[in-house]
């Protein structure tokens, strides 16, 4: 055996690999996004708000003379946001009667002391409006989710969800990580 057909051997390999699994490669390629699909979809009708406000529905929750529809946006462990520290996303829907006589919504974990303190400011449309709450790193077991309402000629309503009630996930994570006593 000479020293050129030697060197040509790997060469050979490759590409008699590459002929017999280009059709199994290819036939790969098409057969994953339809695996995905699903989840894709899954998703649109939760961005679309098909699927409701959320994964995690919550009671309906009197606030003052209004009442909110309050939901889990997805059912999972708070997410880390740099600096500002673990994140909870809510969804929310203000009723039918309270659209005109509402001007912000927030969510906070704990009570507010202020409305300046309110927490994560609701936004988006009327019917589907999305907050940011922010998890503190010590909390009690028994810690509620405070939502706070103001309306156009002033008035301020508050009303307080169980944190177990509105977000089991949350609670579980805050007991595994040995905040929550």
């Amino acid at each position: 055996m000479n020293p050129s057909s030697a060197q040509r051997l790997p060469a050979n390999l490759i590409r008699t690999w590459w002929y017999r699994w280009r059709f199994r490669l290819s036939a790969l390629l098409l057969v994953i996004p339809v695996v995905t699909l699903t989840t894709y979809f899954d998703r649109l009708a939760l961005f679309d708000g098909a699927k409701g406000l959320g994964e995690g529905e919550v009671e309906e929750v009197v606030v003052g003379p209004w009442s909110v529809r309050l939901a889990e946006w997805q059912v999972q462990e708070p997410f880390r946001d740099g600096e500002a520290g673990y994140i909870k996303v809510f969804s929310m829907a203000l009723c039918e009667q309270c659209l005109s006589q509402v001007k912000a919504a927030y969510i906070r974990v704990g009570k507010p002391r202020s409305l300046r303190a309110a927490g994560g400011l609701f936004f988006g449309t009327p019917y589907l409006q999305q907050a940011s709450v922010r998890i503190p790193d010590k909390a009690e077991a028994d810690t509620d989710l405070w939502i706070t309402l103001e309306g156009w000629d002033g008035t301020v309503h508050q009303a307080a969800v169980p944190l177990a009630q509105a977000s089991p996930v949350t609670l579980a994570w805050m007991k595994k990580r040995g905040n929550a006593s």
